[in-house]
């Protein structure tokens, strides 16, 4: 695990399919170019789905992390 410094987070934490995927699609909007975002979650198919977001729409994926049953993603929002 790295120290990752985030500039805003999204709280996902009790939300399913599609929905964390939805908040985070709009929390991206908000933010420049090259902040942070922490997301937490509770949903396991954040898993497949947050790595696929970020690839997709051009954001990093710097860290994922699973920890009991929570799982926090450290994103770098790409250039929109």
């Amino acid at each position: 695990m790295i120290d990752i410094k985030e500039d805003s987070l999204l709280d996902a934490t009790g939300l399913y399919c599609p929905e964390p995927v939805m908040l985070l699609h709009n929390k991206v909007r908000e933010l420049e170019s090259g902040n942070v975002l922490m997301v937490v979650a509770t949903d396991p198919s954040t898993e497949r789905d947050i790595p696929k977001f970020c690839t997709f729409l051009g954001h990093e994926l710097l860290e994922q992390i699973h920890e009991n049953e929570t799982f926090r993603y450290y994103i770098r929002v790409g250039e929109s």
